[in-house]
Order: structure tokens, then sequence, then C-alpha cells
């Protein structure tokens, strides 16, 4: 069968034997295989409900980092969209090319008790051959008999953990762009811009970069190995990898993790995207495992 779900998880096997496991909760996609694993998942993470998985490709949503915005103040770090169980949206295709699926989610009382924005969240998880596309869609459901019609803003982005030496992986073309290193030990050097002078960026060190409108498609390359990713409707982009430094005192990533990924995050995280009453707003990524990741 090419969907088969469970209390817990769902998993797209396409017809030339790629696979993708997508969990409810967080609708976080732990695996995908294309032939080989191409997503990082901490041997450590966390896959009960009760923690944001550590791996895989996590949803932010409406936040980044802690919270910046009016709207946001009683959101945790990076919101709750990761941390929130989603629904079963079903099949909604299932061919020769392509298998996709799809999961919602919708206020609950618990985050209408942290953000009182009306929504609707859909992910749509599509599994090719050699390609893995998520689109996150925001729509603004305001508008009802019960609230007024009003826009509201939002981060948005994928936090996706690719499965890289993290001593020989390069991400590019990076280079020129302005960016934001919240590695940095002040306030004013955070919020100071720096422009990117490599060809090819590396993450040997602790490294947290938010590149300002990137240009939405992006090169992970090492020795034996390649990932291409394009990124629609997502300005941004992040290149993390927290090292010994910050991944030994994380309680869900296990020992030397850092060593075997490099994070990549296509998203809206520098400002905030709108979506007006009734609209909807869409982000999407495509990871490429063939023949454009070799280009």
């Amino acid at each position: 069968m090419p969907v088969q779900t469970s209390e817990s998880k769902v998993t797209l096997q396409h017809p030339k034997g790629a696979t993708a496991e997508v969990l409810l909760y967080g609708a976080t996609v732990i695996s995908w295989k294309s032939p080989d694993e191409r997503l990082f998942l901490s041997s450590k993470a966390i896959l009960d409900g009760s923690k944001a998985v550590r791996g895989g490709i996590p949803v932010v949503f409406p936040c980044f980092g802690p919270p910046s915005h009016p709207d946001h103040t009683r959101l945790s770090q990076h919101g709750f969209a990761r941390s929130t169980l989603w629904s079963w949206g079903g099949v909604t295709e299932d061919n020769e090319k392509v298998v996709v699926v799809k999961l919602a989610l919708e206020p609950t009382e618990a985050i209408r008790a942290v953000y009182d924005k009306p929504f609707k969240l859909t992910y749509v998880v599509s599994l090719f051959e050699s390609d893995l596309k998520t689109e996150l869609h925001v729509e603004n459901t305001s508008g009802s008999s019960l609230q007024a019609p009003e826009p509201f803003e939002f981060q948005a982005l994928f936090h996706t953990y690719i499965r890289a030496p993290s001593k020989d992986a390069l991400v590019s073309p990076l280079t020129s762009l302005s960016y934001f290193d919240k590695t940095e030990a002040t306030e004013e050097g955070r919020a100071t811009a720096k422009t990117e002078t490599r060809s090819g960026v590396d993450v040997t060190k602790f490294t947290d970069s938010v590149y300002e409108n990137a240009p939405g498609s992006y090169d992970v390359k090492w020795p034996g190995g390649a990932l291409h990713i394009s990124a629609k409707g997502l300005k941004d982009v992040v290149v993390w990898n927290p090292q010994a430094e910050g991944g030994s005192t994380m309680g869900d990533m296990e020992a030397g993790g850092w060593d075997h990924f490099v994070c990549v995050e296509p998203g809206t995280v520098r400002g905030f995207a709108k979506v007006a009453p009734g609209e909807t707003w869409v982000g999407e990524q495509t990871l490429s495992a063939g023949s454009k990741a070799a280009l």
C-alpha cells in the first residue's frame, strides 16, 4: 500500500522505492529515504508527543525563536505547530509519479490560551521518486460570525535536518547575502548585519546564521553526496549546527550527533508574513536527491 496510517504516524511508499514517515505530532517528517536516509533524526529524539522532535523536518509557526511580535508574547520558542497533535487529512494523490498526503491543525483550547488568532494550517507532503516536497498553507479564517475579519502576522520555517558530515558539508549559494549571526556574544552583535563572503558556508563551528532575502535555491554538498533545496514563499534561510558547544547541552541530542547533520531551513523569519481575512499564504520547500542535487 502506498500510504499506511497508525495512531501516531503516516508512512508513504513511492512505487519506485522511496519512503517517508510523518508523525501526526508536530506534522514532523522523521524519515525520507531515496533510496538512502536523507534526514538526520537523533537517536535520543522524543517521539511520544511530549516534546518537539530533535531531527527530521519540524514545522515552525507562528514565531521563530523567542517571540518578538506583540501577538506572540504568550508563545514558547518556535511556536506551537511542532509540538501539537495534527489531524489526518487523507491521501490526496496516489499514482506512479507521486504520493501526496495532507494533515491539518486548527485552534484548540490549549492553543487559544496562548494564541487567539483564527487560523487553519494545512500541511501537504508529496513523495516523488527522488524528491520530497513539503507545503505549509496558512489560512486566515477570521470573518465568521464569531470573530471580525482582521489580518494577522506570523513567521514560518521548515527546520530541516539534512543528513551529512558536518565537517565536510558546504552550503551555497549564499555569497554577498546579508545575514545575522546569532552566535555573537552581545545583543548588538546579533542585531548587526554581516555580509557573507564565503562561496560555500561551512558548519565546522557553532553556526546559527539567518540569511535575509535569500535566493530560494540551495545546494548542500559533501564528498560523495549532495542535496538540493528549492523554496517558494519563504524569503529567508537559516543555516544551523550547534556543534559540541551547544549540542552537548541538549538532552535529546545523541553524543556526537552534531557531526552528522547540517540544518538548512527555508523560512520567513526576518520580519513577518501577513495573511488577510479569507486568504491563504503558502510556503513550500522541495528536497531533491536525484540529478538536480548533483548540478
